[in-house]
């Protein structure tokens, strides 16, 4: 396994695929790393010699936020939005569904285990 900024990428996958293995990194930002540091795009992760793994190191970590960045900045703009009370951060807050979807059939995941409401209709009397 080759580690690039952090984080163990298979050998045995494409670099186009193996960058994507990084958070922050999806199909768009590992085409344009390829093309800034002019890489070939099919050439597998073991087969990257040293340099090049270095090359790649550099550029990810000068230009492009990943991992530890990214999951702080997402946490920022959801703490933003609860600061000042919007609607969208209204409702990360209640932890229901933030994007208008349905919520009377569905929303199962982010609303969690249905709770009883209401009372037993037959009170429970101790003997």
């Amino acid at each position: 396994m080759a580690k690039i900024a952090g984080v163990d990428v298979p050998n045995n996958k494409k670099l186009f695929i193996g960058l994507r293995y990084i958070y922050g990194i999806g199909p768009y930002v590992a085409e344009q790393i390829i093309k800034a540091t002019k890489l070939d795009r099919n050439k597998k992760v073991s087969e990257l010699t040293q340099q090049e793994l270095s090359l790649l190191y550099n550029y990810i970590d000068a230009n492009i936020p990943i991992e530890g960045k990214v999951k702080q900045m997402e946490f920022q703009s959801i703490k933003r939005l609860k600061d000042i009370k919007s609607y969208r951060g209204l409702r990360h807050k209640a932890g229901l569904p933030v994007r208008g979807q349905n919520t009377r059939s569905n929303a199962k995941t982010r609303k969690g285990k249905s709770k009883p409401v209401g009372g037993l209709k037959n009170k429970i009397t101790k003997k």
